[in-house]
């Protein structure tokens, strides 16, 4: 009987252990898998779902029955000059200048906060308190503060001989006005990313320059901001992917349509507005769509400069 026996069991034993080795050397891609397809899924559907809509003429509800029309809604945007390119030209504005003047007076003053001294610890806890805020809240404290007649800026403006402003009201300042409540809120958050990449910079790089005679703007071009380079591409990519997203500030200042006049409408508002406001889910989705390929675009940029910018 053993020997009949040991012909069937040494195959199965073969496999259990091809099985066994197999398991143990991709652990960890069995783990993860669950999570990863789980992610995949949350983030393909509603791209499919959306892509699937811009091609009907979806309106109304959802459930309405609908046609597909093709790209229609994708030939009707990109000939619109009344509202998708203006929002399309806004929107470029509000990410170029907001995320300029962040990333330089982040740089500035993570520099200024770079070296210790008395009651350092208190000064960043300031500068970051804008961060914790919610959009909304700072969206209506600034609202009152630029309130053509009886806000705080206003009154300033007067007691320094200077002219009132409209701000947020002006047509052609409510953008502007805008960008400045985006630097005021999110450069803290650029400070606090390079100042982690300033911690990680040596101190060896710059005592060799400074024994060579280099002043402190030789020091900071060609020693401390080549260094701090990948870290500055990581902030511009991170801060300008939410720059062109932003919304809550927007809508809490200027409404629905970002203004009467519509001055301060970017995509995003543009496309929340042919949503929800005129329940147009077909062209909506289209706009959707070309917003995302207008964020993969610039991103692309983004990557592709801060790559050459590692290299310098």
């Amino acid at each position: 009987m053993t020997t009949t026996a040991k012909p069937t069991l040494a195959p199965r034993r073969h496999v259990a252990n091809t099985v066994s080795n197999w398991v143990d050397r991709n652990l960890k891609w069995i783990f993860t898998a669950p999570a990863i397809a789980f992610v995949a899924l949350l983030i393909i559907f509603p791209i499919g779902y959306t892509v699937f809509l811009s091609l009907t003429d979806s309106a109304s509800s959802v459930t309405r029955p609908f046609d597909f029309i093709g790209f229609d809604n994708y030939a009707y945007w990109l000939t619109d000059v009344t509202r998708f390119w203006p929002a399309v030209g806004r929107t470029a504005y509000f990410t170029a200048v907001a995320l300029t003047l962040e990333l330089g007076f982040g740089l500035a003053i993570a520099l200024l906060l770079r070296k210790t001294f008395r009651g350092q610890s208190i000064v960043r806890v300031f500068i970051l308190l804008p961060l914790v805020a919610t959009p909304v809240a700072v969206g209506m404290m600034w609202l009152l503060i630029f309130e053509p007649t009886i806000g705080f800026a206003n009154v300033l403006m007067k007691s320094l001989g200077l002219p009132a402003q409209l701000w947020l009201s002006g047509k052609e300042s409510a953008l502007n006005t805008i960008i400045f409540i985006d630097v005021w809120q999110w450069t803290p958050m650029i400070i606090l990313i390079l100042l982690a990449g300033l911690s990680t910079i040596p101190e060896e790089p710059e005592e060799a320059a400074l024994v060579d005679g280099a002043n402190a703007w030789q020091r900071f071009r060609h020693v401390t901001l080549p260094l701090l380079m990948p870290t500055l591409g990581a902030a511009a990519i991170l801060r300008s992917i939410d720059a062109m997203k932003t919304f809550d500030i927007i809508y809490a200042t200027k409404g629905r349509n970002g203004g009467s006049n519509n001055e301060a409408e970017t995509l995003n508002m543009l496309a929340y507005n042919e949503s929800f406001g005129n329940s147009q889910y077909g062209s909506a989705a289209a706009l959707l769509m070309l917003f995302l390929t207008f964020i993969i675009i610039i991103l692309a940029v983004l990557a592709i400069l801060r790559k050459k910018g590692t290299r310098v």
